[in-house]
């Protein structure tokens, strides 16, 4: 598939990044290019998708909840949905991905301590649409969750609509 990213969209991106709580007016001065191009391009970047929200990063860790882990759920065949149902109701889920592989779903859980895991181990194991778990407690994290380098490294040849942002970055 195709970027449909231009640099403009990148550097607002990065920006973004950067500062999550910057205003259109401060974005426009950063980038030299007009407000209504910031809002116009924030807008469809919004409808789009490729921006999700504007959350706050959490500090697990810092928030009282410093042990993670990843469960590899087997689930009852044709059971997807049910599981969604179960892992939305446990509050130390913190996401979960219908995979390949061994396993049918990765779940990322925090937990305040390992007691507090165990305790959501079992309560993931209660639920009858899970045959099986397996999880993996996370010493460290090595590397943030990211998504600039790789949006960077599929540079686009779009030429930015925005001339003031085209004569400021040639």
């Amino acid at each position: 598939m195709e970027s449909t990213l231009d640099e403009l969209d990148r550097a607002m991106l990065a920006a973004l990044h950067d500062n999550s709580r910057i205003g259109v007016l401060e974005l426009s001065r950063t980038l030299g290019v007009a407000r209504a191009t910031v809002s116009a391009r924030l807008q469809r970047l919004e409808d789009s998708g490729v921006i999700t929200g504007y959350q706050p990063r959490i500090g697990l860790a810092a928030a009282g909840y410093g042990v993670q882990a990843f469960v590899t759920l087997e689930i009852a065949q044709g059971a997807l949905g049910d599981v969604v149902a179960v892992l939305e109701q446990i509050p130390g889920v913190l996401e979960a991905f219908a995979t390949t592989g061994v396993g049918d779903v990765l779940c990322r859980v925090a937990a305040a301590s390992h007691d507090d895991l165990q305790r959501t181990l079992i309560a993931l194991n209660q639920s009858r649409t899970i045959a099986r778990s397996t999880s993996v407690v996370v010493l460290s994290q090595l590397v943030e969750f990211r998504a600039l380098p790789l949006l960077n490294s599929a540079e686009s040849d779009r030429t930015p609509r925005a001339p003031a942002y085209r004569r400021a970055h040639e």
